[in-house]
């Protein structure tokens, strides 16, 4: 009895979910950005939500929210109505912070997602006076004199730095790792041969290995860079088990209707086809990959277990 009396409410509410979708977006659609205006996040995030703007016919509103890690910016996401009108830009970052930091939202158990947005990968560099010229060269050197060099990294828990201590588990290789305040102070010190070994963004350290002030071994994503399409993967150097992907992201508050989700999805994976979005993309070092819900959820996951494994592995601690 129960049921017959619950089924028409059900349908009702399906079908004002359907009716709800076939609607959306009809009032303009607030984006969370945990940065500032101008960065890479803020700048690709922009572009994307132009094309999502042209394609659903509705204005996409960008509201920058800084905090550590995100935090302020997640919150709000995590408590807006899930009606699809709250959206907020996460990175792969987003997914490291609650791991080292108290936080009151994880994005894979509090958000849903919508799709990934971009992709782009680290490289293995090298001071031109170290007598490495390949990814496994440079594991050969760093086994025979374990604790001799050091790697630099834009702070500690960073990506850069996480990358570092994967590569040293998965190599069985030690360095001692130098955090810095910021890229530009670590690539100071690694230019100069203060710092022997380098995991930055391809896109970032391709200026210097044009120059010959650095040397690009490898790159850590599982093809190779379009940017720098000299340089093979560490998996093409036979070296596995480091490959990382700085990506960005959108992502709805949890429970926002499936069939608001899909057109969302719909919107972006169009948006990221159109060549103007790809050169786009390309030229702030990123390439434009889009996917389900499914695989993003999928990709949260997976980088929430490697990296809780390599901070463990490591002792790293927040400072």
């Amino acid at each position: 009895m129960r049921a017959r009396t619950l089924l028409p409410g059900l349908l009702l509410s399906l079908s004002f979910t359907a009716a709800q979708a076939q609607n959306y977006p009809d009032r303009p659609v607030r984006v969370l950005v945990p940065l500032p205006p101008g960065g890479a996040m803020d700048t690709i995030v922009r572009g994307v939500t132009q094309k999502l703007a042209q394609g659903l016919g509705q204005h996409f509103i960008i509201d920058n929210r800084p905090s550590a890690g995100g935090s302020i910016a997640l919150e709000i996401a995590a408590s807006a109505p899930p009606d699809g009108y709250t959206l907020v830009a996460v990175a792969a970052s987003s997914v490291v912070y609650p791991l080292l930091y108290k936080s009151r939202v994880d994005v894979a158990r509090d958000l849903a997602p919508v799709s990934q947005i971009s992709a782009q990968g680290y490289s293995v560099v090298v001071h031109p006076s170290l007598p490495a010229r390949s990814a496994p060269e440079l594991v050969t050197l760093l086994k025979k004199t374990p604790g001799k060099y050091h790697f630099a990294s834009s702070g500690v828990g960073g990506a850069i730095h996480l990358t570092g201590e994967l590569f040293m588990a998965a190599t069985g290789t030690k360095m001692l790792h130098v955090p810095y305040k910021g890229t530009a102070m670590a690539y100071t010190d690694l230019i100069a041969g203060h710092i022997e070994v380098g995991f930055p963004t391809v896109v970032s350290a391709l200026p210097h290995m044009k120059a010959g002030r650095i040397r690009g071994l490898a790159v850590t994503l599982p093809a190779r860079s379009p940017a720098a399409p000299e340089l093979p993967t560490l998996v093409e150097a036979g070296i596995r088990g480091v490959e990382v992907v700085a990506w960005y992201g959108l992502l709805a508050p949890s429970g926002t209707p499936r069939p608001v989700v899909a057109k969302l999805n719909a919107a972006i994976i169009e948006a990221l086809r159109q060549p103007e979005m790809i050169k786009r993309l390309r030229a702030d070092g990123s390439d434009a990959v889009s996917s389900t819900p499914e695989e993003f959820r999928a990709l949260l996951i997976a980088d929430r277990e490697k990296w809780s494994r390599v901070i463990k592995q490591a002792g790293i601690k927040a400072e």
